[in-house]
C-alpha cells in the first residue's frame, strides 16, 4: 500500500569493516552465558537479484548438557515465533493471493464459532497483534490435543477492542492457523511444506521433526531444572500441547534455510528466477498495515516498528520488518539496502535466562554500520510508514517557496502575452507579503479578471451569497459563490486566455477552495482555455491520507472529486489528477513549489499563516476541522463558530459535556483528549446562548486520526443522545453510505475505517501517479 520514502546510499557490497566486530558481539554473549552458541548469517540481494552470503559463521557450543557440542552451520533451531511468519503468515499471503481470505472480513467468516459468532474483530487484527486477545490460553488445568487448543483459542475473551491496541497474541496465530487448515483442507504443516517450503528448497524446515535429525538439532531447556532437555520437541508449551503443530510456534530451521526465505521476500516473492508470491503480495505484507493512529506499527505478520524490535539495531532505517522467537531466533530484512541478518541461538539451553535484545541490536548495527550505508541529506530519517506514507516524526524549519514565489522568480514568462484571469483571494501573497495581483500588474501581465471563491476576495464573507466587487487596482472581481453559482461563466471567461489558481488549501475533501478550483478547470475545458496552478502546501502535511472515501453520487460543492476525508496532497496534485483521470482536454499546468516536503507540517514551511476563512484561525483548528465538522449540517449542534476557538470545541442545548467527555476519553483515541466545557457563541448555531460540550485538545498530532475522530464523534452522539439528530443530514460531509448505515447500526468506528482501508489503498495507487514532491 505505501512506498518506503527513503532514499540512502548503499556504498558496499561487501561489509567494510572487519568481520571481528560481529565475532566480538557474539562471543561476548557467550562468556556472559546469556547463550550457549549462535549461527549468524548476514546476506543481501545483490545485482540481478543474486544472493550474496556477507557473512556466516557458526559460534560456542549447540547442547551444553548434557554433554557439550560444538555449534555446527548446519544446526536445526527451534524457531518459536518465527512461526508465525515463516509458515503462518506465508500461508496466510498464498491464500490471500489465490483469494481465499480477505484482510477486512471478519474472523467469524472463516472461523464461524469464533466468539460464539459475534465478533468484529477481523484477519487484520489477528496478523497485526490488534485483536485485543490475551497473549496466550490458560495452560491450567492441563489440558492436551490440537482440537482443545483451538477451542480454547476460540472462545478466549478480549480483553482490549479490536484496533484499539497492540497486544502481541499467540492466540491470534493459533486462530489463523487454524483458518489455513479449514481453508487449504491441509494441515499447517502440509500446506507450508507444499506453497513454501518445497519449492524454496528449504529441505530443513518443518514441523515435528523425526527422530534421525535430532542430533543437528539445538536442544532447548531442561523442563522442571532436571533431566534431559527438550530436543526436537517444541519448546512453547501451548504448541507441545497440541502436539507439536500450532501457527504461532513449533516450526524448526536453520539458518541457510532462512536465508532462502529472507532472500526471496527482499525479492518481493521472486527467488532464483522462480516466483513464489506475486510481488504486490509482498510488498502488501511487508508494510505497515496496523492502525494508522497507533504507535506500535506492523506488517501483516511482521513487526515493524515496536517495542519488539530490538533486531532492527540502530542504524538500519525505518522501513524494514522482521521478527523475533522467544528460544532465541531472529531475522531482520531491510528492503532499502536488501540486506539481512539472520541470529539464531538457543538461548533458553539449559535454562531460560533472559532476552537477548541487547546481542540481536548490536548484531545489527554492526551490520548496518559495515554494510556501508550513508546518509546524505535525501536521507529522510525522520520518517516512517503509516497507513499512507512517510510520517514526519521530527518538524523541521524549511523555507518553502510557494507556485507564486516561483512564477515571481520566472518574471512571469509563463503568462507573457496572455490574457490573465486569476482565481484567488487573500491568501494569494508572495513570501515577503506581496499581493499577487499587484505582483502580475507590476510585471506587466496583462491581468483581466479576478474570480473569488467562498468568503469573497479579502476572505471575510461568511455568507451564502458573495456579489461581485471591483479590485482595488480596478480589475472586475467575478464572485464564484453568488446565489447557486459556483462557476464562471462563458461571459465571465469572454477576456481570458489562461486561468491562473492561487489559493491556499487546508487539505481537507469538503473545504470548498478545491471545488472552486475544479469547476473552473471543467468550464476551462469547454472553453478551450488552459489552466495554472500556483501551488501551496497542504498544511497538514502531505503523507497522511484518511478515509472515508467520498461517493460519487454523493457529489457536491463541499466534494466533487471521489477523495478520502484528508487527502494528503496539493491542490497542483488534485488538478493533475482529476484532469488525468477524468480526461478533461484543456491543458493543465502546475508552477511547482520549491523546498517543500511531504512530511512538512505548516509550521515547517517557513510561511507566514492568513486565516484563509473566517472561521480557520490556526494550525490545529485546520486538523480538527476534518472530524469536527463532518457534522456541522447538524442545525442544533455548534462547533464552535461564532467563538474564540472553532472546530476546537462541540456542543448543543442537549448535550452533557461531562458525560461526552468521558465517553470520548474511554475511546483511548490516539494524540487527543476531551475535557467538558461551557461556550456561547456570537453568531452562527445558538448565538447568544450558553450551551454545554466538550473542548478538544491535540496531544500528539502525528498520531492524531481527524477520520477517526469524526466517527468517533458521530459514534459517541448517537450513543448517549439517541433521537437527537438524524445522521444522513451530514451525507454530503461525510459522503460515504455505508460509513453512515454502520454508524447508525452502533458499529465501532475502527471497525468500520479497517473496512475501508481497501477503497482507500486503490485511491493511494492512483494518487501515487500524479504526486510531485
Amino acid at each position: 500500500m505505501r512506498t518506503v520514502l527513503f532514499a540512502i546510499a548503499f556504498a558496499s557490497i561487501l561489509l567494510s569493516g572487519s568481520p571481528g566486530d560481529l565475532d566480538e558481539a557474539v562471543e561476548e554473549s557467550i562468556r556472559l552465558k546469556e547463550i550457549p552458541g549462535a549461527v549468524l548469517w548476514v546476506g543481501k540481494l545483490g545485482a540481478g537479484g543474486k544472493p550474496e552470503v556477507l557473512h556466516s559463521k557458526a559460534y560456542g557450543n549447540r547442547a551444553l548438557v548434557p554433554a557439550v557440542e560444538p555449534m555446527t552451520m548446519d544446526t536445526m533451531f527451534d524457531a518459536a515465533s518465527l512461526t508465525k511468519v515463516v509458515a503462518t503468515t506465508s500461508c496466510v499471503m498464498k491464500l490471500f493471493e489465490q483469494g481465499k481470505i480477505r484482510l477486512n472480513d471478519p474472523v467469524t467468516r472463516y472461523l464461524p464459532e469464533f466468539q460464539g459468532g459475534k465478533s468484529e474483530i477481523t484477519v487484520r487484527h489477528l496478523l497485526t497483534h490488534y485483536s485485543g486477545l490475551r497473549p496466550d490460553v490458560d495452560l491450567k488445568p492441563a489440558w492436551s490435543g490440537y482440537e482443545t487448543g483451538i477451542q480454547l483459542a476460540l472462545i478466549d475473551k478480549p480483553v482490549a477492542g479490536p484496533g484499539e491496541t497492540f497486544l502481541y497474541s499467540d492466540i491470534n496465530y493459533l486462530l489463523l492457523g487454524e483458518m489455513v487448515r479449514r481453508l487449504s483442507g491441509k494441515s499447517l504443516a502440509e500446506y507450508a511444506r507444499e506453497t513454501v517450503f518445497d519449492p524454496l528448497g528449504m529441505q530443513d524446515t518443518m514441523f515435528q521433526p523425526p527422530e534421525g535429525l535430532l542430533g543437528r538439532i539445538a536442544p532447548t531447556e531442561r523442563l522442571n531444572g532436571s533431566g534431559a532437555p527438550l530436543r526436537g520437541v517444541v519448546h512453547d508449551p501451548t504448541t507441545r500441547y497440541m502436539g507439536g503443530i500450532a501457527g504461532h510456534a513449533g516450526l524448526f530451521t536453520t539458518a541457510a534455510d532462512l536465508a532462502k526465505f529472507a532472500g526471496m521476500l527482499l525479492g518481493e516473492g521472486a527467488s532464483s528466477g522462480d516466483r513464489i508470491f506475486s510481488a504486490a503480495v509482498v510488498r502488501k505484507f511487508t508494510t505497515p498495515q496496523s492502525p494508522a493512529d497507533r504507535m506500535m506499527i506492523r506488517g501483516l505478520g511482521w513487526d515493524m516498528d515496536t517495542r519488539f524490535t530490538a533486531n532492527r539495531g540502530e542504524l538500519f532505517p525505518l522501513g524494514g520488518f522482521g521478527h523475533t522467537g522467544f528460544t532465541g531466533t531472529s531475522m531482520w530484512m531491510d528492503p532499502v539496502s536488501r540486506t539481512y541478518v539472520i541470529l539464531l541461538t538457543n538461548s533458553v539451553h539449559p535454562r531460560v535466562i533472559g532476552p537477548i535484545s541487547s546481542l540481536r541490536s548490536k548484531v545489527a548495527t554492526i551490520v548496518a554500520a559495515q554494510a556501508g550505508y550513508e546518509q546524505p541529506g535525501a536521507y529522510l530519517s525522520g520518517y516512517n510508514e503509516t497507513m499512507a506514507g512517510a510520517r514526519r516524526r521530527v518538524a523541521r524549519n524549511g523555507e518553502v517557496l510557494t507556485g507564486l514565489d516561483v512564477l515571481v522568480k520566472e518574471k512571469f514568462a509563463r503568462l507573457s502575452g496572455k490574457r490573465v484571469g486569476l482565481i484567488t483571494n487573500h491568501t494569494g501573497f508572495s513570501r515577503d507579503g506581496k499581493r499577487n495581483v499587484d505582483l502580475m500588474l507590476e510585471s506587466g501581465v496583462r491581468l483581466t479578471a479576478l474570480f473569488s471563491p467562498e468568503h469573497g476576495i479579502a476572505g471575510v464573507e461568511d455568507h451564502e451569497n458573495v456579489g461581485h466587487a471591483r479590485d482595488a487596482a480596478g480589475i472586475p472581481v467575478y464572485s464564484l459563490y453568488e446565489g447557486k453559482n459556483r462557476r464562471p461563466s462563458k461571459d465571465m471567461l469572454r477576456n481570458v486566455d489562461v486561468l491562473v489558481f492561487d489559493i491556499q488549501d487546508m487539505g481537507t475533501r469538503f473545504y470548498t477552495y478545491m471545488c472552486t478550483m475544479l469547476y473552473a478547470m471543467e468550464e476551462a475545458a469547454r472553453h478551450n482555455i488552459s489552466f495554472l496552478v500556483l501551488d501551496r502546501p497542504n498544511p497538514l502535511n502531505g503523507v497522511q491520507v484518511e478515509g472515508p472515501m467520498l461517493d460519487t453520487d454523493l457529489e457536491s460543492f463541499v466534494g466533487c472529486y471521489p477523495l478520502p476525508l484528508r487527502h494528503g496532497m496539493s491542490l497542483g496534485e488534485i488538478a493533475k489528477m482529476a484532469q488525468g483521470e477524468r480526461g478533461w482536454s484543456t491543458p493543465v499546468d502546475v508552477v511547482k513549489m520549491e523546498g517543500w516536503q511531504r512530511g512538512d507540517w505548516w509550521d515547517s514551511t517557513g510561511l507566514v499563516w492568513v486565516n484563509p476563512s473566517p472561521n480557520m484561525r490556526s494550525l490545529q483548528a485546520a486538523l480538527l476541522y476534518p472530524g469536527v465538522a463532518m457534522l456541522e449540517y447538524w442545525r442544533d449542534y455548534s462547533v464552535g463558530r461564532g467563538t474564540d476557538a472553532p472546530f476546537e470545541q462541540i456542543g448543543a442545548d442537549w448535550m452533557d459535556g461531562r458525560r461526552l467527555a468521558a465517553y470520548l476519553n474511554s475511546r483511548k483515541i490516539a494524540g487527543v483528549r476531551f475535557h467538558a466545557t461551557r461556550f456561547q457563541p456570537t453568531a452562527s448555531n445558538f448565538a447568544g446562548k450558553t450551551v454545554e460540550g466538550v473542548r478538544l485538545l491535540i496531544t500528539d498530532r502525528d498520531q492524531f486520526s481527524s477520520s477517526q475522530l469524526g466517527l468517533e464523534l458521530a459514534a459517541g452522539l448517537l450513543r448517549l443522545f439517541p433521537g437527537r439528530s438524524k445522521l444522513e443530514v451530514n451525507q454530503k460531509l461525510i459522503g460515504n453510505w455505508a460509513v453512515m448505515a454502520a454508524l447508525e447500526q452502533g458499529e465501532d468506528p475502527r471497525v468500520i475505517l479497517e473496512r475501508e482501508r481497501a477503497r482507500l489503498e486503490a485511491f493511494l495507487g492512483i494518487r501515487t501517479k500524479y504526486l510531485l514532491y
